[in-house]
């Protein structure tokens, strides 16, 4: 199989864009190199699982215990960035050794694509915890430093939050390697941030029943969604978890539908325009004039031979047409 090539944002960036965090987020987080999805159902499917990832990344709990607090939101992130960092290389290297097993393919067949998911993912890590090393920092400066670092926090928040949810889309690219990576993902993901609560029996204050619903809530979803998606690839486009991606065919690309054709003008008498330009261009194969033209092009033109032409013969040059030669006189004998 193939991988794109080209810049990383596609150029897409100009400076006008960094007053909108969430347009940097889309090019940088959602790169030109991420493959397009397969079909409307397919992107559907991704949308629902976003919504889903997002409710279990925040935890609903946060708001049945009485409010959303913003400094847990902070520890849930840094919490998120180091599963992530630690679950994501692990469940694609798990992946790699069982496809490197089939023996279908190679490892280093996959080097580019393994090398631009890896950037992405460090990328986001990087930000996000760089967004909370500075709401953590804010307090310790004077006021007009803490009025600066409150501008740039509050610009990297909106930045990382928009990232999220692209990332929650594409999981960092992961696509380019194998289209069944991202549900795979996103249900490991889901997983591991949720088995810890139920292992300790840290309810956050809910009931039983409540806070095994909850917990347990979003990683079902994700879960039944994920395996939607990927049930979808395989009937639909033969696409299995299980195939190296180097026997994969390649998937053709989404082509954009026809061009509408524009409405006829207001003018145009019962929605007929007649054809523009000039009606009698003169064209060198007779085709631009309704009675044909020289091969010059001009239908006016002299042909290539003149019958009148001064030089050339004239059987009637010498001779009226209309006076005929006078008759001998009569002589009688």
């Amino acid at each position: 199989m193939t991988y794109p090539h080209g810049s990383w944002t596609g150029g897409t960036l100009t400076a006008r864009s960094f007053l909108k965090p969430h347009h940097v987020a889309r090019a940088v987080f959602h790169p030109a190199w991420i493959p397009q999805s397969l079909d409307p159902s397919v992107d559907a499917l991704k949308k629902v699982r976003v919504i889903a990832g997002a409710v279990a990344g925040f935890g609903v709990y946060t708001f049945v215990e009485g409010g959303f607090a913003f400094d847990e939101m902070l520890d849930n992130a840094a919490t998120a960035c180091l599963v992530l960092l630690f679950i994501t290389p692990l469940t694609v290297g798990v992946m790699l050794y069982l496809w490197q097993r089939s023996g279908a393919g190679t490892v280093a067949q996959l080097k580019e694509p393994l090398m631009r998911s890896l950037k992405l993912l460090l990328l986001f890590i990087g930000s996000a915890l760089g967004t909370v090393l500075i709401f953590q920092l804010g307090g310790a400066l004077g006021i007009l430093g803490t009025m600066l670092v409150s501008v740039v926090g509050l610009w990297m928040a909106f930045f990382v939050i928009a990232g999220a949810y692209r990332i929650s889309g594409n999981f960092f690219g992961t696509a380019v390697v194998h289209r069944c990576l991202p549900p795979l993902l996103a249900t490991v993901t889901t997983w591991l941030m949720a088995i810890p609560d139920l292992v300790t029996g840290d309810l956050h204050g809910l009931s039983l029943a409540m806070g095994v619903f909850f917990i347990l809530g979003a990683p079902v979803t994700v879960t039944a969604i994920a395996m939607l998606e990927m049930g979808r690839l395989r009937t639909r486009y033969g696409i299995r978890l299980a195939d190296h991606p180097a026997v994969l065919s390649p998937m053709p690309t989404p082509t954009p539908g026809p061009t509408p054709t524009p409405p006829p003008p207001s003018y145009a008498p019962n929605g007929f325009v007649p054809p523009q330009g000039p009606p009698y261009t003169p064209s060198g194969n007779g085709q631009g004039h309704p009675h044909g033209t020289s091969p010059q092009g001009n239908p006016y033109a002299p042909g290539p031979q003149n019958p009148y032409a001064p030089g050339r013969q004239n059987p009637y040059a010498h001779q009226p047409p209309y006076n005929p030669p006078a008759p001998p006189p009569y002589h009688p004998r």
